[in-house]
């Protein structure tokens, strides 16, 4: 899907700026590496790792998480369970997803604990819905014409819709691999699934996504 892969919808974004890039060679080491020289008290490797991965991590929460105050929660959680775990860390899988793994475990353990708040939520207001972070992100791309500016910002608000309509394992899977740049195995370390079982999410939302485009098309045409 094109229009997906160029980047037209902006995932969430973190609310502060971007990290400074650290000077030597501390960008020039690996995740593991770093974490590692976080574990004897490095704390410059710590910031170099936060500078790389905390939008990355923020996108993600915020894609998955059903309501917004929770995204930033889940993000200080995971920073600072990370802190806490730094003695454990083995690298025998990637620092990302070891860290996504975190944040993942932390929204579900949310989920599970306010699911009947949830429900009063999502049956009864119209603020808080499924991933109503994603709603304030459907900023257009400058145009030359406002008539321009406003179809894309139609397009973007459609698409929007249709990756929050998914499944919930498809659009994980989907988002992971979008907006995150994870890799199928990467992907299947982190959600616990076999890599053939995710490429079928991939596919399945993928094909879901260019129906609800369509059909949305022909409705506008209609």
């Amino acid at each position: 899907m094109p229009y997906l892969q160029h980047g037209a919808v902006q995932p969430p974004q973190h609310n502060g700026a971007k990290p400074a890039r650290l000077p030597g060679m501390l960008a020039d080491l690996t995740d593991e590496t770093l974490m590692q020289r976080y574990q004897t008290g490095d704390i410059a490797a710590f910031g170099e790792l936060y500078r790389r991965h905390s939008q990355g991590l923020y996108r993600f929460i915020a894609w998955q998480a059903p309501r917004v105050d929770w995204a930033d929660e889940i993000a200080q959680d995971s920073w600072a369970s990370l802190h806490k775990a730094a003695g454990r860390y083995q690298p025998q899988a990637g620092f990302r997803t070891y860290l996504y793994q975190i944040a993942r475990n932390r929204l579900i353990d949310l989920l599970r604990q306010h699911q009947p708040l949830l429900e009063s939520d999502l049956a009864g207001a119209h603020d808080v819905a499924p991933h109503a972070a994603l709603d304030r992100l459907a900023a257009a791309n400058d145009q030359p014409t406002p008539e321009a500016a406003l179809a894309e910002k139609q397009r973007a608000q459609r698409l929007q819709a249709a990756i929050r309509s998914l499944p919930a394992e498809q659009r994980e899977a989907l988002v992971l691999q979008q907006f995150n740049g994870m890799s199928l195995d990467e992907i299947a370390v982190l959600t616990g699934a076999a890599a053939e079982t995710v490429k079928s999410r991939l596919r399945y939302a993928m094909q879901k996504l260019r129906a609800t485009l369509a059909q949305d098309a022909e409705g506008e045409q209609a």
